[in-house]
């Protein structure tokens, strides 16, 4: 019995500290939950300032803009979660390091999406996203001022009537006109309308582009996006017009030169359009348009001898073909008024036609030489036919 009563003692005081371990949890535990409920409203909210839109806002961009203002509120409320749900977590940069800075860099290209936004139609504002990126902490948690979204209104570029120029200010294109002061051939008349209507095309274009542009790029962005390429394109244009004119008379010079620049209406002014009517050159007629192309003058071949009767059908077959090449040269002459240079004439008809007619009048000579005397008809002083203008 004695050893019994020894051995179940301590079994009693076994149970007493356990109820007191128990006790003692319970407070610890009772004691944490308190901790919990405190620790909360001593977290810290971020204090960021107030990104405001000082300009008004093309009616295009204003859903853009309030939806980059409204992602502002949310980044806040973002921050201010992550906050709450990482209390203690880190060293002393955490906040800094894993939500003020990742903030700071979001604002930036907000900020920055809002600027390019209404540059798209407008000038490009500066709303300083460098200064206005970071933020601080409300260090007792108090409630983070909100992000204002509300705009002032700007009017839609395109939508102004009564001929005016759709945005106030926007600049128009002054471009001098290109007259064709020269007859066109019949021929090339499709051609250079054409060409004249894409003058205008390309203004319509470069105002758009104005329009469209504006506030874009910095403060050459005009010359060197707009004014510049519309210059190349006039240039090519105007040459296109002198080259159709050029191929079927004498090829002029438009000054495609001096005429490819244009420069700026401020005021927005309508642009001048390019006259697109030209003086037609029926074909057949001289290079000017004056009056019928030019025709070949050329000396008569006479036979004057006795001519054998052997001979008589092939000389006369080659008189009747000095004829068939003067008609040809004629039509050559009205076809191509106006093509190649100054001696194109010489050298593509009359200096052709010279060979074929000595060729022709040695022919009759032979002929005849084959039965009588061969006669000297002069064949070098008759082949060279000349011009009637």
């Amino acid at each position: 019995m004695y050893s019994r009563s020894r051995y179940t003692k301590p079994r009693g005081n076994a149970r007493r500290w356990q109820i007191a371990a128990v006790a003692g949890v319970a407070v610890a535990i009772a004691g944490v939950g308190v901790g919990l409920a405190s620790a909360d409203s001593a977290v810290p909210t971020v204090n960021c300032p107030a990104v405001k839109v000082n300009v008004a806002v093309p009616a295009q961009a204003q859903a853009e803009v309030q939806s980059n203002l409204q992602l502002l509120n949310t980044q806040i409320a973002e921050a201010n979660n992550r906050l709450k749900t990482t209390v203690g977590q880190g060293g002393p940069a955490f906040i800094q390091n894993a939500i003020l800075g990742p903030l700071a860099d979001k604002r930036f290209a907000t900020i920055n999406r809002i600027e390019t936004a209404i540059g798209r139609n407008a000038a490009k504002p500066d709303l300083n996203a460098e200064g206005l990126k970071t933020c601080t902490l409300n260090q007792g948690g108090g409630t983070s001022a909100a992000q204002p979204t509300e705009v002032a209104a700007g009017a839609a570029a395109g939508n102004a009537g009564s001929g005016s120029n759709a945005a106030a200010g926007v600049p128009t294109v002054n471009c001098p006109n290109v007259a064709v002061t020269v007859a066109v051939p019949a021929e090339a008349q499709a051609e250079v309308v054409r060409n004249l209507q894409l003058l205008n095309t390309q203004i319509a274009e470069a105002n758009n582009r104005l329009k469209t542009t504006v506030g874009q790029g910095g403060k050459n962005f005009i010359q060197n996006a707009i004014l510049g390429p519309l210059a190349d394109k006039r240039f090519a244009t105007i040459n296109r017009i002198e080259t159709a004119i050029g191929r079927r008379a004498p090829k002029p010079d438009l000054n495609a030169e001096g005429l490819k620049t244009c420069t700026l209406n401020q005021d927005g002014a309508a642009s001048a359009q390019n006259g697109t009517s030209v003086n037609v050159r029926a074909a057949g007629t001289n290079a000017a348009g004056t009056g019928p192309a030019p025709t070949v003058n050329c000396p008569a071949v006479t036979v004057n001898v006795a001519i054998p009767a052997q001979a008589a059908a092939e000389v006369q077959s080659n008189l009747n073909l000095l004829n068939t090449q003067i008609a040809e040269a004629n039509k050559r002459l009205a076809s191509t008024v106006g093509q190649g240079g100054s001696a194109f004439i010489q050298n593509a008809i009359l200096g052709p036609l010279a060979d074929k007619r000595f060729a022709t009048i040695n022919r009759i000579e032979t002929a005849i030489g084959r039965n009588a005397a061969k006669p000297n008809l002069n064949a070098e002083g008759l082949k060279t036919c000349t011009l009637n203008q």
